[in-house]
């Protein structure tokens, strides 16, 4: 099981809050790869009454026909929009202006539409704000930080941004969304177990990508198990010690490198049909402990199921 709980939570949650009133949309930063699991789980409480659109980052890395399942996703959602973008490409940004402006709906010309980004740390929001704003405004780099305060910038076209006070941290109470995040690198390395994260990530791109793990490491069986895959990729790729030893840490470390720098080709660790069947799933978990602790029962006296 993973586990990663960063501090100030609760002074993030009074920031928004304090924030929101003031602003008419809410830009969410999302990995492309991982929409859902990369999405702060607070927001869907704080931003309800505000528009929101969301963009899908390093969307060269993503799968594309999946970012269009995830763009049609996320559209069919009231006040929602979705767009997918690279960072740092100022010609695929420029769509978000017209947005931003469409979403806030009718706006005094005498003010700016009034923008708040938010995402998890490592997922490109800070990227973003120095793209949009032609300059370097916001601390970037691969580790998570504190915003120290708050930031307002104005971009042009009417519209400031404010960056997000505090910290936000993704969807690492579920435990299929914390081994995918720790597989793209949005957690801490050293919070991480490599081999459990490789082997979990291994098994779901042999479903996902068989021909990619195939073709990157010249496999021609890929085995029966996510740790199966990692001790061939080992002995392919120096892990192979004297004696016939295997070192799976080398083979863990080879396939999580190579699938953040995009080597395996573009992929994505999750759709919104994967997230409705584990919603689904952890649904009848919950059902069936609250009727084992008497809390709960079915209409027909029978269990749910398991």
């Amino acid at each position: 099981m993973l586990g990663w709980f960063p501090g100030h939570m609760n002074k993030a949650r009074r920031q928004i809050n304090e924030a929101l009133p003031e602003i008419d949309v809410v830009i969410e930063v999302l990995d492309a790869r991982l929409p859902y699991s990369s999405a702060n789980p607070m927001l869907g409480d704080l931003i309800r009454h505000k528009p929101s659109l969301k963009l899908l980052s390093r969307a060269d890395l993503a799968d594309p026909d999946k970012t269009r399942e995830w763009i049609e996703h996320f559209d069919a959602q009231p006040d929602v929009r979705a767009m997918a973008v690279v960072t740092t490409d100022t010609r695929a940004l420029k769509p978000l202006y017209k947005l931003c402006h469409e979403l806030a709906g009718h706006i005094r010309e005498d003010r700016d539409v009034r923008v708040m980004v938010m995402g998890i740390p490592n997922v490109g929001k800070s990227t973003l704000i120095n793209t949009l704003a032609g300059k370097k405004i916001a601390k970037t780099g691969n580790e998570p930080a504190v915003t120290k305060r708050q930031q307002k910038i104005r971009i042009g076209q009417r519209i400031a941004l404010t960056d997000t006070p505090g910290v936000l941290w993704p969807r690492i109470e579920d435990q299929n969304s914390a081994y995918r995040l720790a597989a793209s690198g949005a957690i801490r390395d050293t919070a991480l177990e490599y081999v459990d994260v490789a082997s979990v990530a291994a098994l779901s791109l042999a479903e996902r990508y068989p021909e990619a793990l195939r073709s990157r490491y010249k496999l021609e069986n890929l085995g029966d198990t996510g740790e199966s895959i990692v001790r061939e990729i080992a002995t392919r790729r120096g892990g192979l010690r004297a004696g016939g030893e295997v070192d799976l840490h080398r083979g863990a470390e080879v396939l999580l490198m190579d699938l953040r720098g995009g080597k395996l080709g573009r992929i994505t660790l999750e759709t919104p049909a994967d997230i409705a069947d584990e919603e689904a799933l952890e649904a009848m978990r919950a059902e069936r402990e609250r009727f084992n602790r008497g809390e709960s029962f079915p209409d027909d006296d029978t269990p749910p199921a398991p």
